[in-house]
């Protein structure tokens, strides 16, 4: 059993688990950071990133990702790409698990991240970032005076529908039944924009597109939900907003968490969880922004608390 006490375990990498590593490192505190099994998270399957400041030119996902874990290396941190399959949170020092191996921590970022809930159609994967997105705010300025398709019936596709309008020529909103999980107030915000077209009763059957010379999405086959009947559209992008599963399950039992499954900080803190020298930093946390800006900030956020945490140790 290994059982060196560190001063900081970051579980998951991304944006927030690099910059709070980051942090964490320049404040001499060594920390050990698991990356799990997707180091980067969610930016490694998004191609340009245009919206992060300092890029003028834009970066590919798993490039920023790199520059990211390069730079938190370079002060010293410690990047195992584990898994963590338990932590044990009720004792000080924490206890993080990778397998049987056990690793003491006298405090824990937890950057666990979330990630977009999909169809499940193999076409999603090979035009993802090619014309399919789960992030209009991320990606919908690619689509400037094009047509494109959201997916849902909730407050988060009512959300994307009405912003995309801002830069598409057309929004159609695709759901698979007549009714809306959605809100009152969102839904008949849709339901005034001129710019967004219901279909309902549909779903999407297939992403249509071409793979050579360069991929893209040229249209879908929608399928109608009451008659089975098929047909195919024309359609340059297509939004998947079916909502978020935030990697939290770990921690079930231990922390404060809502319905969805997102961590809570607590009351009248941004990082702080119920538990004395627990973290949060991230998407695992963060329901409404999902940027990888404002990841990074509450990775800065969470790392500059661990540090006051240790120094209320006698660090």
């Amino acid at each position: 059993m290994q059982t060196q006490e560190h001063n900081v375990i970051i579980i998951g990498s991304g944006p927030a688990g690099y910059t709070a590593a980051l942090y964490n490192a320049r404040a001499s505190l060594q920390p050990l950071l698991f990356s799990g099994l997707q180091p980067g998270g969610q930016l490694m399957i998004t191609t340009d990133v245009e919206n992060y400041p300092g890029f003028p030119e834009g970066i590919l996902g798993p490039e920023m990702m790199a520059k990211f874990r390069e730079q938190c290396q370079r002060f010293g941190t410690q990047i195992r790409d584990e898994e963590v399959t338990r932590v044990d949170l009720s004792q000080h020092p924490f206890r993080v698990y990778v397998g049987e191996t056990e690793y003491l921590a006298k405090s824990v970022i937890i950057a666990t991240g979330a990630s977009a809930k999909w169809l499940g159609l193999e076409s999603e994967v090979t035009f993802g970032g090619f014309g399919v997105s789960a992030c209009a705010t991320c990606d919908g300025f690619f689509f400037r005076n094009k047509e494109v398709i959201v997916v849902g019936g909730g407050d988060t596709a009512m959300e994307e529908a009405n912003y995309l309008t801002r830069m598409c020529s057309k929004v159609y909103l695709v759901h698979r039944r007549e009714e809306f999980r959605a809100s009152k107030i969102m839904l008949d915000r849709v339901l005034a924009n001129p710019k967004i077209e219901m279909v309902l009763n549909t779903e999407i059957d297939e992403i249509l597109g071409q793979t050579e010379p360069f991929k893209k999405v040229t249209g879908v086959r929608l399928k109608d939900t009451v008659t089975g009947e098929k047909r195919e559209m024309p359609i340059e992008g297509v939004f998947i907003a079916i909502g978020h599963k935030p990697t939290s399950d770990l921690f079930k039992g231990q922390l404060d968490m809502d319905e969805t499954g997102y961590l809570l900080p607590k009351a009248g803190t941004m990082t702080h969880t119920k538990i004395p020298g627990v973290f949060l930093a991230g998407d695992v946390a963060d329901s409404v922004y999902r940027q990888a800006v404002s990841a990074a900030g509450t990775g800065c956020m969470a790392a500059i608390d661990a540090e006051r945490f240790l120094e209320s140790l006698g660090h």
